[in-house]
């Protein structure tokens, strides 16, 4: 049987979810594209990979020259004490939870996890002195900006399942650097990182899901000549997907659709009524 993702909405309030996600899309595009904007929010993104979308912008309203940040116990593990009279940067911690779900028809109880937002302070490197005969702050290793974290809905294992039932193949593999997945219409065959995270997972499984509904029909030549606008709608799909059934993808799909539409919102726009058409049909294929 295949999996379900229960969300407890109304298909109006699915419909009009989607199209809020969409737009949010567009204009937090539209507002980093601001050329003196743009250039400092990707300098400024470069010290904060491990952040979120939502966080890295916080702090960089709040301090524009933060180089590093952490949290006040987490300096002193770091060997660097904050000074007293220091004022935090106020962002959003998350917390792993575990709940207990009763299904409403059958009373079978199951556990799912999912990450809890709270605000917290957080301060920057500056703000603090060494602590003596305390070891070096080690170097942040520089990684891709991934999503980290869990699937806790089985948003991949629904696509999985919605896709197979499509006469679709779904394969994990060892893909190169940089590629999270990718979509072969001749043989029907999606191709998914194996190494990634499974929000990570989740997120480009919707993508590929995209690909395969909405780019079937363009030759590869079609396809090569307007990929940007290929990937722009079917990363808007993952993103308004995924947002339906509770699952951020912001930190990634804000920066991957800002850079293939060349910070181009009326381009994003322009494919909404392609992209909620495709959304909508992933969302009701694969939610109760």
């Amino acid at each position: 049987m295949a999996r379900k993702i229960k969300t407890h909405k109304t298909p109006e309030q699915r419909r009009t979810e989607a199209a809020e996600l969409h737009e949010t899309i567009a204009q937090q595009v539209e507002a980093l594209a601001t050329s003196e904007a743009w250039a400092q929010f990707l300098a400024f993104a470069g010290k904060f990979h491990r952040y979120s979308l939502n966080n890295l912008l916080l702090i960089l309203a709040q301090r524009e020259n933060a180089t590093q940040v952490a949290g006040y116990r987490t300096w002193q593990k770091l060997g660097r004490q904050v000074r007293k009279g220091e004022r935090g940067i106020r962002i959003f911690g998350g917390r792993e939870v575990t709940e207990t779900i009763e299904d409403e028809t059958t009373g079978e109880e199951t556990e799912r996890r999912r990450t809890r937002f709270f605000p917290v302070s957080v301060f920057d490197l500056a703000q603090t002195d060494p602590i003596e005969g305390a070891e070096p702050i080690p170097e942040n290793p520089a990684d891709a900006h991934q999503l980290s974290g869990d699937d806790p809905a089985g948003i991949a294992e629904a696509v999985t399942d919605w896709l197979t039932g499509q006469g679709w193949t779904i394969e994990h593999d060892q893909l190169g650097a940089g590629l999270n997945g990718y979509t072969s219409h001749d043989d029907k065959r999606i191709v998914i990182a194996a190494d990634i995270s499974p929000a990570q997972a989740a997120k480009t499984t919707l993508h590929e899901a995209a690909h395969a509904l909405m780019h079937a029909d363009i030759t590869p030549t079609e396809y090569h000549e307007h990929r940007g606008q290929c990937e722009v709608e079917a990363e808007s799909v993952a993103h308004v997907v995924a947002g339906i059934v509770g699952l951020d993808t912001s930190a990634y799909s804000v920066g991957y659709v800002a850079g293939w539409s060349k910070g181009d919102a009326d381009l994003i726009r322009k494919s909404a009524s392609r992209v909620l058409a495709a959304a909508h049909r992933i969302i009701e294929a694969i939610t109760d």
